[in-house]
């Protein structure tokens, strides 16, 4: 099979798989070490230590897919820079090297392989999508399984971790599986506090024992869809804002905050008697980002020493490395450990990464301690599982990440075919399907009416939506508007964030009138009807673990132009009109390296194909449009997972 490859301003046409055609186990074998070395990361090479800065997240910003880089880190963050100046993004492609040229390809393709799961949408190809779709409708092996986390939709969501925990459970325990879910009951005096109206106070006390004092916390409860939903209680939890932070940057007490979440997390299984039992000490615990860091560690350090939870077993869901729980050193007694297990949370900056001379650069680092002593270790999708092992992606836990690669795996996100369903979606005007899309084109023409558009069927209509800021790459849409402007087409955003890039858009719209739309701000409907009225999805992200709006994108037969990283790379198949017989193959355009020039030479090529291929345009909307990327999907491949992690002895120091 050959594969498109975009390059600068050309494209060209190379012999061999871009994905891999065949399923394979992670590592040489299932992946399970002799020994499990668990240590201290070397040197990081790509890490800054920075003050919190942070914006207010949107609650209801549902199409963003992953969180704010600074709404939910703690008072130490990170920028990926080196030390010394750097640009932005280049834009001279000629000195840039692909990793999609034929022999780096291949390489990163054979890696990212080995953090696969059997029945991994990434790994498997497009023809044997009926295979990977399908799931019997119970587990083979059924867990107690309880998930720790600080945010589960629709009880509080400010992006892709509320999506993960408040659906993935659901499937789960719709395949058998007893389910809790544990996050804070979170009060802002808003609307939003009716979510938690029809959960009611199990009577239970539990007094936990950090921050120098004695903290006691209640437990609310609701069965839904076969999860038991548990909300931890505390008078911490009740203020406005976001679950991480208000308008005026994050709170300055989430360390105490997740602290007290995680050592009630671990008091749950054993004290709750939700449906009459509780869940009990063979339980497996599944933590999510630095939030709920702490539990793995708890069990090493508090439980398992004392014959407590020793068959119990905790994987680790890495959603977005950037935020990693990092305060100063002194501030480990207040996590409620034993003083002998500082090495598992210890953490030194590298010296250029200091704050002044006379900084020793020592600190806490609750992600990390994760990493060490979690029995497994998912990230949300393959390329990201990848990626976090690079010097480029590991933000500083690169190399201890490396040491732990036999217990990786990425297994890409699903989204909620109900909600978004361009068959009965009612958010937009025109309904379609894969065996009949002539609505859409009407859908198109009713954005065009909305937005103030000439309607224009025949015009290639690009959308953007997400975060306005450097990770989402609107720098580069940024220093390439102009130029696109010069074309036929049209182009719609939708976001807020940098009040720059705000005003940019303002900007362009007041000056190109009848080619451009900005929509500052987050309007659901919008975004539903954004994704179903464009015929191009643009998402130039610098990393992206996974991604939704590209999986969004291809269920409403709009074609996804995505940078070649982490879970866009995974789930959007380069454009060959040559596959198949000529038939085509692919469902979007990827193109590398991050560039202007590359990003508009993969958008003007998608522009051409709509104008003067209209079977192969069709073709591509109906792969995209027959991809299964439901939650039951993926709930299989954590399945597998399941059965690893109890292979293995639990971590004990």
């Amino acid at each position: 099979m050959s594969s498109l490859q975009i390059s600068g301003g050309s494209v060209r046409f190379v012999a061999g798989l871009n994905r891999t055609g065949c399923i394979r186990p992670i590592g040489s074998s299932l992946g399970f070490p002799l020994s499990r070395r668990r240590f201290s990361i070397g040197r990081p090479l790509l890490l800054r230590r920075c003050s919190s800065v942070s914006r207010e997240s949107e609650t209801d910003d549902i199409a963003d897919a992953e969180r704010d880089v600074s709404s939910s880190s703690s008072a130490l963050g990170f920028q990926l820079l080196p030390p010394g100046d750097q640009k932005l993004f280049s834009t001279n492609t000629t000195e840039a090297t692909t990793h999609q040229e034929e022999d780096t390809d291949a390489a990163d393709d054979a890696e990212m392989a080995d953090f696969g799961v059997p029945g991994n949408r990434a790994v498997a190809e497009e023809g044997a999508a009926a295979q990977v779709g399908y799931t019997s409708p119970k587990a083979e092996v059924i867990n107690n399984l309880v998930f720790v986390t600080s945010e589960a939709a629709p009880y509080s969501k400010t992006g892709g971790l509320g999506d993960v925990c408040g659906s993935l459970p659901i499937a789960l325990a719709g395949r058998g599986h007893r389910v809790m879910v544990i996050s804070p009951r979170y009060l802002n005096g808003t609307s939003a506090d009716k979510n938690y109206a029809r959960a009611k106070d199990l009577g239970v006390r539990v007094t936990v024992h950090c921050f120098g004092a004695s903290q006691e916390v209640s437990f609310y409860h609701e069965y839904r869809d076969g999860v038991d939903w548990v909300f931890i209680d505390h008078k911490s939890y009740h203020r406005p804002g976001n679950p991480y932070g208000d308008s005026k940057g994050a709170f300055g007490d989430n360390q105490f905050r997740f602290t007290l979440l995680c050592h009630a997390a671990c008091e749950a299984p054993l004290v709750l008697p939700l449906g009459g039992f509780t869940y009990g000490e063979k339980s497996l615990f599944l933590v999510n980002d630095w939030h709920a860091g702490l539990v793995p560690i708890l069990l090493a350090a508090k439980y398992r020493p004392y014959g407590v939870y020793k068959d119990a077993r905790s994987i680790l869901i890495i959603h977005n490395l950037a935020h990693q729980g990092v305060e100063p050193a002194a501030t480990y007694s207040n996590l409620g450990l034993p003083s002998e297990w500082y090495g598992a949370v210890g953490w030194v900056f590298p010296t250029w990464a200091r704050t002044h001379a006379l900084d020793t650069g020592e600190a806490v680092n609750v992600l990390k301690g994760a990493i060490v002593t979690s029995d497994r270790i998912i990230t949300v999708s393959q390329g990201y599982a990848w990626e976090i092992t690079t010097v480029e992606g590991g933000y500083g836990l690169q190399d201890l990440l490396s040491s732990r690669k036999s217990v990786i795996n990425g297994i890409t996100n699903g989204i909620n075919i109900d909600e978004w369903d361009p068959s009965k979606d009612e958010d937009i005007p025109f309904h379609y399907s894969v065996d009949d899309y002539s609505n859409k084109v009407k859908c198109k023409m009713a954005l065009q009416k909305e937005l103030g558009l000439p309607i224009r069927p025949d015009c290639p209509m690009i959308g953007f939506i997400g975060r306005l800021d450097y990770q989402k790459g609107i720098d580069l849409i940024q220093a390439a508007g102009h130029d696109l402007m010069v074309d036929d087409i049209q182009f719609v955003m939708l976001g807020s964030g940098d009040p720059k890039c705000e005003s940019w858009m303002r900007s362009m719209e007041e000056t190109y009138k009848d080619k451009f739309r900005g929509w500052v701000g987050f309007n659901v409907p919008i975004s539903h009807r954004i994704t179903a009225g464009c015929d191009i999805l643009l998402m130039p992200s610098r990393f992206e673990p996974c991604g939704l709006n590209q999986l969004y994108a291809m269920r409403y037969g709009t074609i996804p132009v995505v940078h070649a990283t982490g879970g866009l790379r995974d789930t959007v198949e380069n454009f060959n009109p040559y596959a198949e017989g000529g038939a085509g193959s692919g469902t979007g355009w990827v193109f590398s390296p991050l560039s202007k020039d590359s990003m508009v030479s993969a958008l003007r090529l998608a522009a051409a194909t709509y104008r003067e291929y209209r079977e192969s345009w069709e073709g591509l909307m109906r792969r995209g449009m027959s991809r299964n990327y439901s939650w039951e999907n993926a709930a299989v491949q954590y399945e597998q997972v399941f059965q690893w992690v109890f292979m293995d002895p639990p971590y004990i120091n």
